[in-house]
């Protein structure tokens, strides 16, 4: 949608500023670039992990939080992700900053948890930045939860037989060149230059 609204941009721009001048050489330049800034460039493909389920029909996976191992769990009914306070710790989370305000239910009943956003989250080639999470107290939790704050990031995700995939958005391939626009009123031309 930005690269369409570029484009347009660009295409008005260059028209604008080649009726002015009543360049038809500009003009036919101008038409050139914009039809090739319309050509589509191939997106690397989709990135996707597969997960396959543990024995007690879990979906456990390795994931990093700022480049430390933290062991999670799959929980789709979480709407957050959900850390261990020893996970936290070792991930070096400010830990005494933060405020037990948060009420949660958990598999082994009520507590509290402390709210924090996390500068990176990966599992395998999926990374998200700044992404919700909570803190547990010590000894509340002993699994980290990969919940809805991370998952609703995907494209999508999917069980097939026994394994779950996840799938990331595709990466674009590369960045889209930019021409600027360079207009000169004495001279009478308008002309792309990258």
């Amino acid at each position: 949608m930005t690269r369409l609204m570029l484009v347009r941009l660009l295409f008005a721009a260059t028209a604008a500023g080649a009726i002015t001048y009543k360049d038809p050489e500009a003009v036919a330049r101008a038409s050139d670039k914009v039809a090739a800034l319309f050509r589509e460039r191939p997106s690397s493909p989709a990135r996707a992990v597969q997960i396959p389920r543990g024995q007690g029909g879990e979906f456990a996976l390795p994931a990093k939080i700022n480049g430390v191992a933290a062991p999670m769990v799959i929980d789709t009914g979480a709407t957050s992700v959900v850390l261990t306070y020893e996970t936290a710790k070792a991930a070096g989370l400010p830990l005494e900053l933060l405020d037990y305000d948060v009420d949660v239910e958990t598999a082994g009943g009520h507590t509290r948890a402390a709210r924090l956003t996390l500068d990176r989250l990966a599992v395998g080639t999926l990374v998200e930045r700044s992404v919700p999470a909570l803190v547990v107290p010590h000894g509340q939790m002993k699994t980290n939860l990969l919940g809805m704050s991370f998952l609703d990031r995907l494209e999508s995700f999917e069980v097939r037989a026994d394994r779950l995939v996840l799938h990331g958005y595709p990466e674009p391939s590369e960045r889209l060149p930019i021409p600027s626009l360079m207009m000169t009123g004495r001279s009478g031309s308008a002309a792309f230059r990258r």
